[in-house]
């Protein structure tokens, strides 16, 4: 049985240094599955038995031109390797790059000094041979150029060791080149630039890192919990809290754990694990959630999972293992680019030596263009714009209360041509409620909800729990029943104000007497429009009919409509209902085929049949019953997973609330994540083959191409980064 361990990879910012660990770590014996985290900084590998030891990943880490940590789990942030790290690891490429460019601007500034003459000085980087620098501008040009390649010149060696070329060689060579044919300019501009490149990167990395580091303080440390010996309540780590325990949460304060409330009501923002945009009640008996706010009233609760098993605990680990899943476009661009890098090297190579050899053209000229070549060759923004994209998308989601497992999924709505629905507790509340209450000979609506509440007080029954639940919410008030007879398998007698009531299915009504036509053809009726019927008489007629049944959702309705709008092409129901239930609902949310009577087994033909016909399927359920058939379909999609560790397990993708709109917000949202990667696909290959015009025609520099591939860089990190400003607003009715 494989083992997996964990570290932290200090300056692990760009996914070309993944690549260098893939060529390193990756190779080695033993070593059966590889992930990284970019954003988090860390590796994580399967050993099999027998596998390599620590010193041996240390080593092939420092390989690569990295250092490597054992990961400590109980810690997060910049010491979660359990090294903390100095002024130089915080600082050092900030101050680098700061020197790079004043020692940059001096060495100009001296230069034009030197020769009276401010274009004097800047056109000595455009290739004049006979230009001679001062020998104390070359020395500050010498230390912008140090400063600006001292954390790349590591990775460039030990790439060049291993005879896997990557932007760090890239830039390595450019720089020497240049200084080798005497453009000192040049080779300090393309250093500090890229200097400057790598900082910025550092930087947005880490401002997406922080972003998803806002999970991981969601929960609060400590919690308030009553303390038997002293007879009070006491702050304790949140880890020291034992299951069973009574917590005290106080109003505008965090829960710090998951468990089930005894004590007060209050209303709970669970905005964090579920993204609703509205505060939910809670009253005895009803779930919290740690990294949830109280809103209002001081409650105590019963801890239900230790401080690593809760619901937001689940959804951080899950959220970090999902980094590790990449997006098919990712891999592709990683495939690419492993080709890309070495084919531009050796573009650079023949550009730079062809033409003086084979035409007699000038050395200089046409090695300062392989150079400009090499340095617009640079795969980093192809490289990045897909992993800070995928991230972005991902965490964005999370905040939205939509967790996916991976860029595999989070690329999977945008291509769905089918969605098949599960109906109870997916388009439908997933548990009774009174739809109709017909009052008959003379009896009011109230009476007759009296009558029954009273009856069905003594049940335990889901329909008759939906009665008094109607009973309660329409202020009616019930007198108790006396004498109370329960009827197996049909219904109940008793005695209501000195008179004989019963209640129970139509089959009880007519051997109870008092069917007459009329009743019959209204409970028909009832009984064709999906209805479970219950009715109320006493001993001389029918008082009256009230229907039951699974309540369709208020947004059923609008969000498959929003649905068919965002392109899915056919969206099915599939239940175990009876097919006058299964129609009703049908018709209630405007779906465009139903499957009624279902077994689990028939269940899964059905979504076969819809994976045959539209290839990419998708499967909405409540992530339990209904997991064979998310299994069956292309993507699997819990509904109402909060709290409940089989739906999230499950799942490919969990919505953490039961609100419905977020299907359609999904396709969105996938789909604007997927647009975005082309985008930055696309503007990264294009601007490089525009330079490549460019520099083989003689009209582009070095500093101009840094610059360039610096600013693609960045335009696709910031375009990225979009996504995390994405709103829930309109989310089905702008559909």
């Amino acid at each position: 049985m494989s083992e997996r361990v964990k570290y932290r990879i200090r300056g692990m910012d760009c996914a070309e240094e993944v690549g260098a660990l893939r060529r390193t770590v990756g190779v080695l014996p033993g070593v059966d599955q590889l992930d990284f985290d970019l954003l988090n900084g860390s590796m994580s590998l399967d050993l099999e038995p027998g596998g390599p030891g620590e010193d041996d990943i240390l080593a092939a880490v420092r390989k690569a031109g990295l250092q490597a940590f054992p990961w400590d789990d109980s810690l997060h942030g910049p010491g979660a390797s359990g090294v903390p790290e100095g002024f130089w690891e915080r600082r050092g490429r900030s101050l680098t790059c700061l020197g790079s460019g004043i020692m940059l601007v001096l060495a100009f500034g001296t230069h034009a000094v030197l020769h009276g003459s401010i274009l004097d000085a800047f056109v000595a980087g455009e290739g004049i041979a006979d230009h001679v620098f001062p020998f104390a501008s070359i020395l500050l040009y010498l230390a912008s150029i140090v400063l600006g390649v001292w954390f790349v010149i590591p990775k460039g060696i030990a790439a060049a060791r291993n005879l896997r070329p990557d932007m760090n060689l890239l830039m390595v060579i450019a720089v020497i080149g240049a200084i080798l044919i005497g453009e000192w300019f040049e080779a300090a501009a393309v250093a500090f630039l890229f200097s400057t490149a790598l900082l910025l990167e550092s930087w947005t990395v880490e401002k997406a890192r922080r972003s998803i580091g806002a999970l991981m303080d969601l929960a609060p440390t400590m919690a308030r919990t009553w303390c038997s010996h002293d007879l009070r309540f006491e702050e304790k780590p949140v880890e020291d809290v034992a299951v069973g325990a009574t917590a005290q949460v106080r109003p505008g304060e965090r829960i710090p754990l998951d468990g089930v409330l005894t004590k007060g009501s209050t209303s709970v923002d669970q905005a964090p694990i579920t993204g609703e945009s509205t505060p939910v009640a809670k009253e005895i008996g009803d779930d919290v959630f740690a990294g949830t706010i109280n809103n209002e009233g001081a409650f105590e609760f019963e801890v239900s999972k230790a401080a690593e098993d809760t619901t937001l605990a689940r959804i951080i680990h899950l959220v970090e293992e999902s980094r590790s899943r990449r997006a098919p476009s990712e891999q592709w661009v990683e495939k690419f680019a492993r080709s890309y890098t070495p084919a531009m090297i050796a573009l650079a190579i023949s550009v730079a030596v062809v033409p003086p050899l084979l035409g007699g053209a000038s050395w200089a000229d046409w090695i300062y263009r392989g150079l400009v070549l090499l340095v617009i060759a640079c795969p980093c923004a192809l490289v990045i714009s897909t992993p800070v994209s995928i991230v972005a998308g991902l965490t964005t989601a999370a905040r939205h209360g939509v967790l996916i497992k991976g860029g595999v999924h989070l690329e999977g709505p945008a291509h769905l041509k089918a969605i098949a629905l599960d109906k109870t507790g997916t388009l439908t509340y997933g548990r009774p409620r009174v739809q109709v209450v017909v009052s008959l000979n003379g009896h009011s609506d109230r009476e007759l909800l009296s009558r029954a509440a009273a009856l069905e007080s003594h049940s335990e029954h889901p329909l008759a729990k939906a009665i008094l639940k109607k009973a309660h919410a329409e202020g009616v008030t019930v007198t108790p029943a006396e004498d109370f007879r329960s009827v197996k398998g049909k219904g109940a007698e008793a005695m209501i104000d000195g008179k004989s009531f019963w209640i129970g299915s139509h089959r009880f009504m007519h051997e109870m007497g008092g069917e007459t036509p009329e009743v019959h053809a209204r409970a028909e009726e009832m009984d064709a429009g999906g209805l479970s019927l219950i009715a109320v008489g006493n001993g001389s007629h029918v008082c009256g009919l009230i229907g039951v049944a699974d309540g369709v959702r208020e947004q059923a309705a609008s969000t498959v409509s929003a649905m068919r709008s965002a392109g899915i092409e056919r969206i099915v129901m599939l239940t175990g209902d009876n097919i006058g239930t299964a129609r009703a609902v049908a018709e209630a949310t405007g779906i465009d085929e139903f499957r009624a009577e279902l077994l689990p087994e028939d269940k899964v033909e059905a979504v076969e049949s819809l994976v045959e016909e539209y290839q990419k399927v998708g499967m909405v359920g409540d992530g339990v019953n209904d997991a064979p058939a998310m299994a069956t379909a292309t993507l699997g999609i819990a509904m109402g997973a909060a709290g409940t560790d089989a739906a999230i397990e499950t799942a490919d993708i969990a919505l953490m609330s039961d609100d419905l709109s977020k299907l359609p917000w999904l396709i969105r949202h996938s789909r604007r994540t997927l647009s975005i990667i082309k985008q930055n696909i696309w503007f990264a290959l294009g601007l490089k083959l525009v330079f490549m015009g460019l520099a083989l025609g003689g009209l582009a520099t070095l500093w101009m191409a840094i610059a360039a591939d610096m600013g693609a860089s960045l335009l696709v990190i910031f375009n990225a980064l979009r996504l995390l400003g994405e709103k829930d607003e309109g989310e089905v009715a702008g559909a």
